[in-house]
């Protein structure tokens, strides 16, 4: 068993997409192109608009903020719910008030939960 740390002072800013107040542990990596990452965002944090290199699974544990698609419409997340993101789709994410997300990206997502929209 490994013990891992990935508190907020574990993180490094994400400066790529003209993101602001935002930051991410990388949590694990694993053949086959798969990447877990915790990420915190500020009050007014965000990850600007970019392409999903991967299939991305975005669920929030703690707070409240926003995903957008390529139409850049914001929609509403709390704790408890996420979003996914497919290969090459345009996207956006950041909060208003403070947020905590668990990200993980893979070549292929298959969705098990529950779809809301």
């Amino acid at each position: 068993m490994e013990i891992i740390r990935f508190g907020r002072t574990d993180a490094k800013k994400i400066l790529a997409f003209g993101s602001r107040r935002s930051a991410s542990v990388p949590l694990a990596s694993g053949s086959g192109n798969a990447h877990a990452y915790c990420i915190y965002f500020r009050p007014g944090g965000m990850i600007g608009p970019h392409v999903a290199g991967f299939d991305q699974l975005f669920l929030v544990v703690s707070g409240r903020g926003w995903v957008s698609g390529r139409d850049g419409k914001r929609f509403a997340l709390r704790a408890g719910q996420g979003a996914i993101f497919r290969r090459g789709e345009m996207h956006s994410k950041g909060s208003r008030t403070g947020m905590t997300a668990m990200m993980f990206q893979v070549t292929r997502l298959r969705r098990r939960a529950r779809r809301v929209r």
